[in-house]
């Protein structure tokens, strides 16, 4: 069964979210830990939540796995990677673990 992770970055008041680190160094962090136990991933970049609404979100980052077992050993090695977080966003992130149904 593929299982994702889903990282929700939303968009607050005042929150801060560098995406030019965020990309050249975050994600890059996360592949060398997390990426030996990864199938895919993606970074969508928040534009908008609707026709004349600002979008909701800074960023979803979605990761995809060939099961529970690669999920765990992706979440047993992402400690530098949650540690790197407040280096680009004073967002509390959310987490979504689903099953790829479609």
């Amino acid at each position: 069964m593929t299982l994702s992770l889903q990282v929700i970055y939303p968009v607050g008041d005042s929150t801060r979210f560098d995406m030019d680190y965020y990309l050249a160094t975050h994600m890059p962090l996360a592949d060398k830990h997390m990426g030996p136990h990864l199938e895919s991933v993606q970074v969508t970049r928040g534009v908008a939540g609707g026709s004349d609404a600002p979008a909701p979100f800074h960023a979803i980052a979605t990761m995809t796995f060939a099961g529970q077992a690669a999920l765990d050993a992706a979440m047993a090695a992402a400690e530098p990677v949650v540690a790197d977080i407040p280096n680009f966003t004073d967002a509390a992130p959310l987490m979504l673990i689903g099953e790829l149904v479609l």
